[in-house]
């Protein structure tokens, strides 16, 4: 089977689409000088409820990827569930050779989770804050489980964004 293959077989499984987020601690956190931490934002697609007692979700992430790094490094962040009216967020932090996170975030409207310090965008069909319990290898991919420290439901207006056959869509 070729990748390829494989590829066109999976996209035909459709997904809900969200935004994973976490804040980039500052590079020296004693140095009042230095850079402050950066946000840091990736669209996923694998993305899944693993159990309710405790509450665990894991998403999986490009091996080596910016976002990959940082939980390795440090275990909070969050999830929001985007809406269908939010697919110009989806398409934004899913671009290759994009511009930097912090130009990425200027105009979204976004407010600081409480627990993990991480952008929880403003609109999204839920929320969740997260902090990583388990990280495994698998593939070119790591699946990182973590658990639900909190969660909201920030927005009830619209459906789902989902993903199917390699375009973002609407339910209905």
């Amino acid at each position: 089977m070729s990748n390829d293959e494989f590829r066109a077989a999976m996209s035909r499984l459709a997904a809900g689409v969200v935004l994973v987020t976490a804040l980039e601690p500052p590079l020296d956190p004693d140095d009042p000088h230095a850079p402050a931490g950066e946000d840091v934002g990736m669209t996923a697609t694998a993305f899944m409820s693993v159990s309710l007692d405790p509450p665990l979700v894991l998403v999986s992430l490009r091996e080596g990827s910016r976002m990959d790094d940082l939980l390795a490094e440090q275990p909070l962040w969050a999830v929001s569930v985007l809406s269908e009216s939010q697919r110009h967020i989806a398409g934004r932090f899913a671009m290759k050779g994009r511009v930097s996170d912090r130009l990425l975030f200027a105009d979204i409207p976004y407010v600081r989770g409480k627990e993990t310090g991480a952008p929880l965008v403003g609109g999204a069909l839920a929320t969740l804050e997260c902090r990583t319990e388990q990280r495994v290898t698998a593939g070119d991919h790591t699946l990182v489980i973590g658990r639900v420290l909190a969660a909201s439901l920030p927005s009830s207006d619209g459906g789902p964004l989902t993903y199917f056959r390699g375009r973002y869509r609407q339910l209905g």
